[in-house]
């Protein structure tokens, strides 16, 4: 239960010195925030003066609520004491064909609030829904729509031309009502009024019955049975904690009631859910209903574990675009690192110069971290997600220090950085995000349940810096050299996500930029299938002709049978260098003696050996064909078109 301590930790210190209507603040206890639909303006004595609809970006409302009504469920719905649906607030409501409604226990509520703690707003709202004409009003004022026979439409009447109403509530009944009350107060809106929300914060706890001992703070109080609702969205009903279910074998005959298996004070849970749905709405990430947050319980900025490496670096500064290490559309990396050859000593930028500055970026973003957090022991990370409508599960939760998990962090993003090209306008250096990478490893089979799955299972290796799963390394990979069933830019993403992978599954162990010495087998066939696809290509383009290369469309069998493919890729570019002859000797003859370079790696066994291939060669290939394009940029293949090849390569898959 050292979540909900933490979360409770975190709700004091959010909200020391500050006014309990702060929007930047945790909710207050004993209040929900609620999406309105309708506003209800009335004068002080309770006389209607005016409805409107409430707009999208103006209908979160913060409704007082009791503990019943804030966690409500089932065919009986507990009532909030001010503002609330048609059915509550509505004593005609009935007369207009409703069949259930539920005003005589929001009259109750609001009628004992108003006595034990008198506010001319509660009384003018008391007395216009006592004269029970709320509908009446509504449908005068063109609010709400009646049908043929007088009654509430229980639906649109026209699909087309929808009524107001119906875009925004598919059941009036449904429409949910905030007020306005005009009095010498300066503020009108019931639900900014900070003395009202106090009032009720005072009135609502002697609505509970049930004392105990709480097991977060250790004291006898008021306990909370009726949990939260509405954790990770407003319409979301699973609850972290539950017991509703008394009948059977609930309790597995170890406890009698749910208050011997945990018992947790009224306000410490209002506090520690509304600091997480706070938490939640700030800094988390969502993937479908999967929630992931990590904070700091002083309130300290927290980078999330779950970003790639552009959003970690960038920090909602859109100047690093253009610094080392993030590039625009249409930019080359080579170009972009000349632009930020202030920061860099070397006279030729070269892959491993991008690795240089990556780090030192990496570095100092995680010692500002460091700077903010200081010597804190009190980061926690939360993944909740859940199985059912109404039962939510933390799937993972750690609390470390502020210096582990920054280490963490660091070492995710620098064992796992590699050359990344997504989405379609960017292009930057760094590791992927989990969920970049389940689209990497699973592409069309990935699901909500898959991707969710994913997410969950990466995570510790990001915070506890467990080992990678070789499986998704090998999905990763598998995907990679299947490009023909992928647009060019897709397939940019998974090569750039599976060498990243594969990279930091063997931490390290090979340079950013390619290696002329090493001579792995492996390492060597990645080699070859880039110069001959570059040789292909550039063939290609000397005709004019748009397709995909031998190299290109074999990839797969190649990774798979590589010494037999290559005999026949190797076939296939005779009528491309006997075209490159003619018009391009000089890069012919660079190829040709490359490729020969590279034969004379092998070791004979290993050239022969028809085995797969792992994902070493696609790091290899990868930085082989990066040289090659940067040679043609800074001039030293002379013979290659005048067009940027990178540019043209893009071009064309998009045609295709």
């Amino acid at each position: 239960m050292s979540w909900i301590q933490k979360l409770y930790e975190t709700y004091e210190r959010a909200n020391a010195g500050r006014a309990s209507s702060d929007e930047a603040a945790p909710l207050p206890v004993s209040h929900v925030a609620q999406q309105a639909h309708i506003q209800i303006t009335l004068g002080g004595s309770g006389r209607f003066r005016r409805a409107d609809f409430v707009m999208k970006e103006d209908n979160e409302t913060l409704v007082p609520a009791t503990e019943n009504s804030a966690g409500r469920t089932g065919i009986n719905p507990a009532s909030h004491p001010l503002c609330d649906k048609i059915q509550y607030v509505a004593k005609d409501y009935l007369a207009y064909g409703g069949e259930k409604s539920f005003f005589e226990e929001y009259r109750s509520l609001l009628f004992r609030w108003n006595q034990a703690y008198p506010h001319e707003k509660l009384s003018a709202i008391l007395n216009y829904v006592d004269e029970g004409h709320v509908i009446a009003d509504l449908v005068e004022a063109d609010i709400l729509l009646l049908d043929e026979n007088g009654k509430l439409s229980s639906s649109c009447p026209d699909s087309r031309n929808k009524p107001q109403i119906f875009t925004l509530v598919k059941d009036q009944a449904k429409a949910f009502v905030r007020w306005e009350v005009q009095t010498k107060d300066p503020e009108s809106r019931t639900w900014k009024d900070k003395a009202l929300m106090d009032s009720w914060a005072r009135f609502a706890p002697t609505l509970l019955q049930k004392r105990g001992l709480c097991l977060i703070t250790g004291e006898d109080t008021l306990l909370g049975t009726n949990h939260a609702k509405g954790i990770r969205y407003a319409g979301d009903n699973a609850k972290l904690i539950s017991s509703n279910d008394t009948k059977g074998f609930t309790y597995r005959g170890r406890f009698t009631d749910s208050e011997q298996a945990c018992s947790v004070g009224y306000s410490t849970s209002q506090k520690a859910h509304n600091a997480l749905k706070w938490l939640i709405r700030r800094q988390s990430f969502r993937n479908g209903d999967q929630v992931i947050v990590a904070w700091e319980v002083a309130g300290r900025p927290v980078p999330s574990p779950v970003q790639n490496s552009y959003e970690f670096l960038k920090g909602g500064d859109d100047s690093l675009k253009n610094d080392g290490g993030f590039m625009k559309e249409g930019d080359s990396f080579e170009n972009h690192l000349e632009s930020a050859s202030e920061t860099v000593q070397a006279s030729r930028i070269d892959q491993g110069d991008q690795g240089q500055l990556f780090a030192r970026r990496l570095s100092a973003k995680i010692a500002g971290y460091r700077r903010e957090l200081g010597s804190s022991k009190d980061i926690a990370v939360m993944a909740l997600d859940s199985a059912t409508p109404g039962r939510m599960a933390i799937t993972y939760y750690r609390e470390l220090t502020g210096s582990e998990f920054l280490e963490r962090l660091e070492a995710w993003h620098r064992d796992f950085a590699w050359f990344q090209n997504y989405p379609k306008n960017l292009r930057f250096f760094g590791a992927p995000a989990p969920k970049e990478i389940a689209e990497a490893a699973f592409g069309k089979r990935l699901n909500d349940k898959l991707s969710k799955a994913t997410v969950e299972r990466i995570l510790p290796c990001i915070v506890d810096g467990v080992l990678f799963p070789r499986d998704l390394v090998q999905s990763t990979r598998n995907r990679a050299v299947n490009r023909m069933g992928m647009e060019h830019w897709e397939w940019e993403k998974v090569l750039g996500i599976a060498c990243a992978l594969f990279y930091g599954a063997n931490k390290g162990g090979y340079r950013m930029a390619l290696e002329t010495e090493r001579t792995s087998r492996d390492y060597l066939f990645g080699r070859l299938l880039a110069v001959a696809e570059r040789l292909e290509y550039i063939a290609l383009n000397l005709a004019g002709e748009n397709r995909d290369t031998n190299a290109a469309k074999l990839m797969q069998r190649f990774s798979e049978r590589p010494y037999s493919t290559w005999l026949q890729i190797e076939r296939n570019l005779v009528p491309y260098k006997t075209r490159l002859q003619s018009r391009r000797a000089a890069f012919l003859s660079n190829m040709t003696g490359l490729l020969d370079d590279i034969h004379n790696l092998f070791q004979p066994d290993d050239y022969m050996k028809d085995t797969p291939l792992g994902g070493e060669f696609l790091l290899a290939y990868h930085c082989q064909r990066h040289e090659l394009r940067k040679k043609t940029k800074d001039g030293t293949d002379q013979n290659t078109p005048d067009t940027d090849e990178e540019e043209l390569e893009n071009v064309s898959h998009e045609q295709n």
